[in-house]
């Protein structure tokens, strides 16, 4: 009984932290994206500038591809038209993807 209970707990505290752990897709987008694409998604930062990264909250780009490319993005990176890794992929799960996603969405003008 005792091997079981701290089976238990031990269980219980990894899924607690593993949930902690995991950010919501708004803090995440601020830490490990707002760097190059900026806080408020618009791509106005050195580097957005000099990758030429697209607008996040302009209409025609949130159109411009689904959620299921967006995530195939985010786990696997970009490369640009010469070749060249442009955004490099992202070390999350795929559903941190999809809530990276979901912040993006919600950069929408």
């Amino acid at each position: 009984m005792r091997t079981f209970f701290s089976a238990m707990m031990a269980l219980v505290f990894a899924l607690g932290t593993a949930g902690a752990a995991r950010a919501d897709g708004t803090e995440m987008f601020g830490k490990k994206c707002a760097g190059c694409h900026g806080k408020d998604g618009k791509a106005q930062t050195s580097m957005g500038k000099k990758l030429g990264i697209k607008d996040l909250t302009d209409a025609k780009v949130q159109a411009g591809s689904t959620d299921a490319q967006w995530e195939k993005i985010i786990l696997e990176g970009y490369k640009g038209a010469d070749g060249k890794m442009v955004m490099p992929a992202m070390k999350v799960s795929p559903d941190e993807a999809k809530a990276l996603v979901k912040a993006c969405r919600s950069l929408k003008k």
